[in-house]
């Protein structure tokens, strides 16, 4: 049985935040930690000597990957989508606010929303078939089953 409070979790949208990396921080706390490692163990230095090795080529991209992973400490999203979490200018949310919905589900027109197209690049079909769900089911019942983050586009 789902607990009420975890019906705040889901986005506007469709889909849980509750299963996304940026909101539960897991990918920014791993980077974080990752780079302090890398900076405790002055990795750089071990990176450029071993990068003249053909076996390790890859380490002569070590600053590329210490920037990426300083990109990837700001995946954060502690608030949820209902809680102003995630993009400040969804249109998807302020669609939903303005006619009072609960979610897109509750929209005849969702199959065909542009809106909802804009989330295929990072979720695939996983937006639209979590709509189809929670119309099946319900909130509670999407949320006692099978959930969608990413699904590839059939």
């Amino acid at each position: 049985m789902a607990p009420r409070d975890t019906q705040k979790l889901v986005a506007y949208c469709g889909l849980y935040c509750g299963d996304c990396f940026a909101h539960r921080g897991i990918v920014a706390d791993l980077a974080r930690d990752l780079r302090k490692e890398l900076r405790t163990s002055r990795f750089d230095k071990t990176a450029e000597a071993l990068s003249e090795l053909s076996f390790f080529k890859g380490l002569s991209q070590y600053d590329e990957c210490y920037a990426a992973l300083g990109d990837m400490v700001k995946l954060r999203c502690k608030p949820a989508c209902r809680g102003g979490g995630g993009n400040p200018y969804c249109k998807i949310r302020k669609c939903c606010q303005r006619k009072s919905y609960v979610g897109c589900w509750e929209c005849d027109d969702f199959e065909t929303c542009e809106k909802l197209t804009e989330l295929e690049t990072g979720h695939g079909a996983a937006v639209i078939r979590n709509i189809r769900r929670i119309r099946r089911k319900g909130l509670k019942g999407f949320l006692d089953g099978k959930r969608d983050w990413y699904v590839r586009q059939p």
